[in-house]
């Protein structure tokens, strides 16, 4: 088999900023209905409770979330739909950003408002915290860490999570793990001296496996006031920022908008429910094409190739490293691939053979 060489194209593609326009489309093949769903989450609402919503407005059961937002937090959680499912397993990222308003002097269960308050401290130690001793307190998260995750949490103690025994009341001390906060800027600070409840707003750059609800406790700790988040807002996953994110309301409106427009024949034919029964639903944030793109560095392939990978066979390593995304002229994103010895080799097949 030939290879063409990657030139310019080996970097991933940049953000194509926001979602696409909201028009609702009809269900097409797997392929079609294939891809990302950048999702707005509201405070109040599970992970698991926005796949659910989705599950329904896209008709089918082949839904999944990567990387959990806690139920009073807001922002981006990234969704896949049909084989948009798969690819999550292959979408590592490495790359968030958050921000986050943080109260001092209390401990909590949970290291944010949502649990039992456990410890508050005096007046006169509140006082004591000022502007400096706060910024000085963020900088020693700043960098490579050891971070012991929130115990109130989805990390898993033998096989559980450890959310679930700290509600059976069983104490659960995680054991410490490194991460990396690559950036944390401070952005307000009211002092003891300029409020009676010291508070900080941050906005933080840090690896996957970061708890910034850990952050804020550490923090408190250091000043011996104690601390936890108040508000926990995710602005980026990787690629995916909060300005391509839509809420479930614009969701929802969105499919709503594709039934009248299906029902009353006002809309454009390929949004009208397709002669088999089946309505619109929204549209994808990011086809399986894009969201392949978007996510890894890309090297180009001939549509021989390209069938060749959609086959499983392999293709001649051109000396990329990491896993990169196998593209056609056509923009079809066939594969993932990863190059070991003599063999350029999928981990992802994105669009196999016989799959339209």
């Amino acid at each position: 088999m030939t290879d063409r060489p990657s030139g310019p194209s080996s970097a991933p593609r940049p953000d194509a900023g926001p979602a696409r326009p909201d028009a609702a489309r009809s269900a097409g093949s797997v392929l079609e209905r294939s891809g990302l769903v950048i999702v707005d989450k509201p405070a109040g609402m599970t992970s698991h409770d926005v796949v659910s919503r989705l599950r329904r407005l896209f008709r089918t059961k082949r839904v999944g979330h990567a990387g959990t937002l806690d139920p009073d937090a807001t922002g981006v959680l990234v969704v896949g739909v049909e084989r948009g499912t798969k690819f999550l397993a292959h979408l590592v990222s490495d790359d968030k950003r958050y921000t986050a308003d943080i109260a001092f002097g209390t401990t909590t269960v949970t290291d944010d408002a949502a649990g039992e308050v456990l410890t508050r401290a005096t007046p006169e130690a509140l006082a004591a915290v000022t502007e400096d001793r706060i910024r000085t307190a963020f900088s020693h998260q700043v960098g490579e860490i050891m971070q012991r995750p929130s115990s109130v949490s989805s990390v898993k103690v033998d096989g559980r999570r450890a959310h679930e025994l700290v509600r059976e009341g069983r104490e659960v001390t995680l054991p410490a793990r490194p991460v990396t906060v690559h950036a944390l800027d401070v952005t307000a600070v009211a002092d003891g001296a300029a409020a009676p409840v010291p508070t900080a707003s941050v906005a933080v750059h840090c690896s996957s496996g970061t708890f910034i609800r850990a952050i804020a406790r550490d923090v408190g700790e250091e000043l011996g006031v104690g601390g936890h988040v108040t508000a926990l807002r995710r602005t980026a996953v990787g690629p995916f920022g909060i300005d391509g994110a839509r809420t479930l309301d614009a969701l929802e409106a969105e499919a709503r908008a594709g039934e009248d427009s299906a029902a009353d024949g006002s809309g454009p034919a390929d949004d009208a429910a397709p002669a088999g029964g089946a309505a619109p639903v929204p549209a994808l944030s990011l086809t399986l094409d894009e969201a392949v793109v978007r996510s890894f560095p890309v090297r180009e392939i001939s549509d021989a190739e390209g069938a060749d990978l959609a086959l499983g066979k392999w293709l001649r390593p051109v000396g990329m490293r990491g896993v990169y995304a196998a593209v056609t002229p056509s923009g079809r994103a066939v594969a993932l691939v990863r190059e070991r010895g003599d063999r350029a080799a999928s981990v992802f097949v994105a669009r196999p053979h016989g799959l339209s």
